[in-house]
């Protein structure tokens, strides 16, 4: 059996999520919380780099790990070029794309360079598994009404893709044979995707723009009104920017991006609190409905992934407006960690073709 400890770095828009696996047992998990006058201090998203970096050693040294003894890392993945499924290689290439955001800018972004940076460190390899720019959509799915503009594919392929083949296994299929459709509601965004033989044919565009809204993401909006606001004047392009992807949702209906402080919320009777998260299960299940159009209505079953399916409010408002479209297979829970370290057993046992990014 092996025994070689694995490092898996997350990093978030507060926080960097750090945990040590042996094999996919957790050894050590940590969030490491950055206070936003520490980060206020970085004119771009790259210039963090090493002030998170050396955040995640002095915890690892205060807690009497020795980084060296790490066999492999894996990084949350940022966002690359398109690329297919798969677990891939961080190198000097994808390190370059990551800083420059080829595909936009975000923390994640930061799991690829803290990581490289750290092998290199240590002398080891360093690798991104299924990628949020995984890229398998139809050739139909691409088109979105005038030629100018292209659909892409950016959503928590790592989320989709672990859990599908968790409920394939279940049910002793391989999840190639299986049409599934796959909803993950993170903390920031929510993606809804039609997996149709083992690849995601259709997907909302999860990161700015695309499919019900979220915590602090404004999802899909009025086009007509969105263009009006961003020649009225009053916002700059990286204020519209915000509002779509980490300004909107329930943090501007309610005020707060507090998972916390909205269940309290809705807890002590805050009407407004439980209409605006009935409207996102609304939201959620209109886009569950969608891709039952797109696999033809041939859906062996629906499964829903994230924290916000422990409330059964949430869950009762979806199951009642999907649940006789196709069988429903329930994961309340978000396994990013967890996934990376399967991954990282697979890259270990040479079990898969690790690719390498071009």
């Amino acid at each position: 059996m092996l025994q070689k400890k694995i490092l898996v770095i997350y990093p978030e828009k507060r926080a960097t999520r750090i945990a040590i696996y042996r094999n996919t047992e957790p050894m050590f998990l940590k969030s490491i919380r950055h206070p936003e006058e520490d980060l206020a201090q970085f004119e771009h998203i790259p210039d963090q780099l090493e002030y998170r970096r050396n955040a995640i050693l002095n915890e690892l040294s205060r807690n009497d790990f020795d980084v060296h003894k790490v066999e492999i890392i894996m990084a949350r993945s940022g966002l690359v070029k398109p690329l297919k499924s798969g677990i891939y290689h961080v190198n000097e290439r994808m390190v370059e794309d990551l800083k420059i955001g080829i595909m936009g800018m975000h923390e994640t972004n930061l799991g690829g360079l803290i990581a490289f940076d750290i092998a290199n460190m240590i002398g080891k390899d360093a690798y991104m598994a299924d990628p949020v720019v995984v890229d398998e959509l139809s050739d139909l799915a691409r088109i979105t009404g005038h030629p100018l503009f292209v659909r892409k594919s950016i959503f928590h392929a790592l989320s989709h893709k672990f859990f599908a083949r968790k409920y394939a296994k279940s049910v002793n299929k391989a999840y190639e044979a299986l049409n599934l459709i796959v909803c993950h509601v993170g903390l920031g965004g929510i993606s809804v995707g039609a997996h149709q033989k083992g690849l995601v044919v259709d997907v909302n565009q999860a990161f700015d723009g695309g499919g019900p809204f979220s915590i602090t993401r404004s999802g899909t909006l009025p086009t007509g009104q969105l263009v009006k606001l961003c020649f009225s004047g009053k916002y700059t392009e990286k204020e519209v920017h915000e509002m779509l992807n980490s300004k909107g949702g329930y943090s501007a209906y309610l005020g707060t991006d507090s998972i916390t402080q909205i269940n309290a919320m809705i807890a002590a009777g805050d009407e407004k609190a439980l209409f605006i998260s009935q409207a996102c299960a609304y939201q959620v299940s209109k886009e569950i409905a969608s891709l039952y159009a797109v696999l033809e209505g041939e859906v062996d079953a629906i499964i829903l992934t994230g924290n916000i399916f422990n409330s059964e409010l949430f869950l009762d408002q979806v199951k009642k407006r999907v649940g006789k479209l196709a069988p429903i297979a329930l994961y309340p829970t978000v396994n990013d960690l967890e996934a990376h370290a399967v991954n990282a057993i697979s890259v270990l046992k040479n079990e898969v073709q690790v690719k390498e990014y071009v």
